[in-house]
Protein backbone atom coordinates (compact mmCIF):
# COMPACT_ATOMS: atom_id res chain seq x y z
CA UNK A 1 0.00 0.00 0.00
CA UNK A 2 1.68 3.32 -0.56
CA UNK A 3 2.22 5.93 1.67
CA UNK A 4 0.31 9.33 1.19
CA UNK A 5 2.24 12.07 0.58
CA UNK A 6 2.33 14.64 2.90
CA UNK A 7 2.75 18.12 0.92
CA UNK A 8 3.86 21.07 2.50
CA UNK A 9 1.46 24.08 3.62
CA UNK A 10 3.78 26.32 0.95
CA UNK A 11 2.56 24.04 -1.67
CA UNK A 12 -0.90 23.12 -1.10
CA UNK A 13 -1.38 27.40 -0.74
CA UNK A 14 0.50 27.70 -4.58
CA UNK A 15 -1.93 24.78 -5.82
CA UNK A 16 -4.46 26.41 -4.66
CA UNK A 17 -3.42 29.52 -6.31
CA UNK A 18 -1.99 28.13 -9.36
CA UNK A 19 -6.29 26.76 -9.78
CA UNK A 20 -7.75 30.16 -9.25
CA UNK A 21 -5.22 31.50 -11.85
CA UNK A 22 -5.46 28.73 -14.88
CA UNK A 23 -9.00 28.79 -14.04
CA UNK A 24 -9.40 32.45 -14.64
CA UNK A 25 -11.32 32.56 -11.18
CA UNK A 26 -8.16 35.02 -10.35
CA UNK A 27 -8.42 37.14 -13.74
CA UNK A 28 -5.64 39.10 -15.14
CA UNK A 29 -4.31 42.06 -13.42
CA UNK A 30 -6.00 41.05 -10.20
CA UNK A 31 -4.14 42.86 -7.17
CA UNK A 32 -2.87 39.96 -4.52
CA UNK A 33 -3.10 41.31 -0.81
CA UNK A 34 -1.09 39.43 1.63
CA UNK A 35 -3.16 39.88 4.73
CA UNK A 36 -6.45 39.00 2.56
CA UNK A 37 -4.59 35.50 1.82
CA UNK A 38 -2.92 34.98 4.71
CA UNK A 39 -6.10 34.64 6.58
CA UNK A 40 -7.97 32.74 3.74
CA UNK A 41 -5.43 29.97 4.32
CA UNK A 42 -4.25 30.46 8.44
CA UNK A 43 -1.11 31.42 8.07
CA UNK A 44 0.96 34.26 8.66
CA UNK A 45 2.29 36.62 5.81
CA UNK A 46 5.43 34.76 5.69
CA UNK A 47 4.44 31.77 3.97
CA UNK A 48 1.65 33.75 1.86
CA UNK A 49 5.57 36.12 0.60
CA UNK A 50 7.38 32.62 -0.24
CA UNK A 51 4.28 31.22 -2.67
CA UNK A 52 3.76 34.88 -4.03
CA UNK A 53 7.72 34.77 -4.87
CA UNK A 54 7.27 31.22 -6.52
CA UNK A 55 4.40 31.85 -8.41
CA UNK A 56 6.16 34.73 -9.81
CA UNK A 57 9.07 32.92 -11.10
CA UNK A 58 6.40 30.42 -12.72
CA UNK A 59 4.92 33.81 -14.46
CA UNK A 60 1.77 33.57 -12.98
CA UNK A 61 2.03 36.32 -11.46
CA UNK A 62 3.45 39.83 -11.48
CA UNK A 63 5.18 41.38 -8.62
CA UNK A 64 6.81 45.28 -8.12
CA UNK A 65 8.54 47.19 -5.28
CA UNK A 66 6.13 48.81 -3.33
CA UNK A 67 2.91 47.62 -5.36
CA UNK A 68 2.67 44.14 -4.72
CA UNK A 69 1.69 41.22 -6.61
CA UNK A 70 -0.78 40.89 -9.61
CA UNK A 71 -1.97 38.28 -11.83
CA UNK A 72 0.05 38.55 -14.84
CA UNK A 73 -1.83 39.43 -17.99
CA UNK A 74 -2.31 36.48 -21.07
CA UNK A 75 0.32 36.68 -23.88
CA UNK A 76 -0.25 38.46 -26.72
CA UNK A 77 -0.92 36.24 -30.06
CA UNK A 78 2.83 36.77 -31.03
CA UNK A 79 4.25 35.96 -27.90
CA UNK A 80 1.96 32.77 -27.61
CA UNK A 81 3.23 31.60 -30.32
CA UNK A 82 6.94 32.16 -29.67
CA UNK A 83 6.01 30.19 -26.66
CA UNK A 84 4.68 27.06 -28.29
CA UNK A 85 7.82 27.51 -30.25
CA UNK A 86 9.84 26.91 -27.05
CA UNK A 87 8.24 24.58 -25.60
CA UNK A 88 8.26 22.27 -28.67
CA UNK A 89 11.92 22.65 -28.87
CA UNK A 90 12.08 21.77 -25.29
CA UNK A 91 9.79 18.88 -25.24
CA UNK A 92 11.20 18.06 -28.55
CA UNK A 93 14.88 17.06 -27.11
CA UNK A 94 13.25 15.51 -23.91
CA UNK A 95 11.96 13.21 -26.35
CA UNK A 96 15.20 12.52 -27.88
CA UNK A 97 16.96 11.86 -24.94
CA UNK A 98 14.22 9.74 -23.40
CA UNK A 99 15.15 6.22 -25.31
CA UNK A 100 17.54 4.70 -22.61
CA UNK A 101 15.89 6.30 -20.05
CA UNK A 102 12.48 5.46 -19.50
CA UNK A 103 11.47 1.66 -17.91
CA UNK A 104 8.13 0.46 -18.01
CA UNK A 105 7.09 1.57 -14.63
CA UNK A 106 7.39 5.29 -16.75
CA UNK A 107 5.02 4.23 -19.16
CA UNK A 108 2.38 3.08 -16.57
CA UNK A 109 2.74 6.35 -14.41
CA UNK A 110 1.92 8.09 -17.88
CA UNK A 111 -1.19 5.59 -18.76
CA UNK A 112 -1.87 6.52 -15.13
CA UNK A 113 -1.75 10.41 -15.59
CA UNK A 114 -3.92 9.75 -18.81
CA UNK A 115 -6.47 7.44 -16.80
CA UNK A 116 -6.56 10.63 -14.49
CA UNK A 117 -7.18 13.31 -17.28
CA UNK A 118 -9.89 11.08 -18.71
CA UNK A 119 -11.93 11.32 -15.47
CA UNK A 120 -11.04 14.83 -14.76
CA UNK A 121 -12.71 15.10 -18.40
CA UNK A 122 -15.70 13.43 -18.21
CA UNK A 123 -16.12 15.44 -14.42
CA UNK A 124 -16.08 18.23 -16.90
CA UNK A 125 -13.36 19.18 -13.85
CA UNK A 126 -11.25 21.65 -15.95
CA UNK A 127 -8.95 22.82 -14.22
CA UNK A 128 -7.90 19.78 -12.96
CA UNK A 129 -7.83 18.20 -16.10
CA UNK A 130 -5.34 21.06 -17.15
CA UNK A 131 -2.75 20.50 -14.40
CA UNK A 132 -3.30 16.79 -14.99
CA UNK A 133 -2.02 17.83 -18.76
CA UNK A 134 0.44 19.83 -17.69
CA UNK A 135 1.83 17.12 -14.73
CA UNK A 136 2.00 14.37 -18.01
CA UNK A 137 4.30 16.96 -19.98
CA UNK A 138 6.27 17.37 -16.58
CA UNK A 139 7.02 13.54 -16.09
CA UNK A 140 9.15 13.04 -18.97
CA UNK A 141 10.79 16.81 -19.57
CA UNK A 142 12.02 16.09 -15.81
CA UNK A 143 12.63 12.58 -16.97
CA UNK A 144 15.02 13.67 -19.38
CA UNK A 145 16.84 16.90 -18.26
CA UNK A 146 16.31 16.87 -14.70
CA UNK A 147 15.52 20.46 -12.85
CA UNK A 148 17.90 21.70 -15.33
CA UNK A 149 15.32 21.19 -18.13
CA UNK A 150 11.97 21.42 -16.06
CA UNK A 151 12.85 24.63 -14.75
CA UNK A 152 13.37 26.62 -18.21
CA UNK A 153 10.25 24.41 -19.09
CA UNK A 154 7.50 25.22 -16.45
CA UNK A 155 6.84 28.86 -16.34
CA UNK A 156 6.89 28.40 -20.32
CA UNK A 157 4.08 25.92 -20.15
CA UNK A 158 2.34 28.02 -17.22
CA UNK A 159 1.84 31.34 -19.12
CA UNK A 160 0.23 29.39 -21.97
CA UNK A 161 -2.71 27.59 -20.09
CA UNK A 162 -3.86 30.54 -18.25
CA UNK A 163 -7.41 30.86 -19.63
CA UNK A 164 -6.90 27.73 -21.68
CA UNK A 165 -9.76 27.31 -23.52
CA UNK A 166 -9.40 23.90 -25.55
CA UNK A 167 -9.92 21.82 -23.11
CA UNK A 168 -13.25 22.19 -22.69
CA UNK A 169 -14.40 20.99 -26.06
CA UNK A 170 -11.35 18.54 -26.80
CA UNK A 171 -11.91 14.79 -26.02
CA UNK A 172 -8.87 15.06 -28.88
CA UNK A 173 -6.83 16.29 -26.36
CA UNK A 174 -6.70 13.06 -24.23
CA UNK A 175 -6.38 11.19 -27.02
CA UNK A 176 -3.48 13.05 -28.19
CA UNK A 177 -1.69 12.01 -25.38
CA UNK A 178 -1.93 8.30 -25.75
CA UNK A 179 -0.72 8.64 -28.86
CA UNK A 180 2.62 10.26 -27.07
CA UNK A 181 2.92 7.27 -24.90
CA UNK A 182 2.28 4.79 -27.62
CA UNK A 183 5.09 6.23 -29.65
CA UNK A 184 7.22 6.47 -26.68
CA UNK A 185 6.91 2.57 -25.73
CA UNK A 186 7.48 1.48 -29.89
CA UNK A 187 10.60 3.66 -28.98
CA UNK A 188 9.66 5.96 -32.20
CA UNK A 189 11.00 9.04 -31.77
CA UNK A 190 9.91 10.54 -35.03
CA UNK A 191 6.58 9.62 -34.54
CA UNK A 192 6.27 10.88 -30.47
CA UNK A 193 7.67 14.20 -32.10
CA UNK A 194 4.90 14.23 -34.02
CA UNK A 195 2.12 13.56 -31.81
CA UNK A 196 3.87 16.29 -29.17
CA UNK A 197 3.23 18.85 -32.03
CA UNK A 198 -0.23 17.90 -33.18
CA UNK A 199 -0.83 18.38 -29.08
CA UNK A 200 1.07 21.57 -28.27
CA UNK A 201 -0.87 24.51 -30.24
Amino acid sequence: MKANKIIPVREQIADVLRSDIISGELEPTTKLNEQQLAERFGVSRGPIRDVLLKLTKEGLLVSKNNIGSSVSSPLSADMQKLNIEIRRKIEEYAVKHLASLFTEADYDALDEIIAKMQEHFDREEFTELTKTDIDFHKYYVEKAGGEDLLNMWYPIVLRMRMNYQRIKTSQALVDEHKDIVLALRNNDTKAAINAIRKNIK
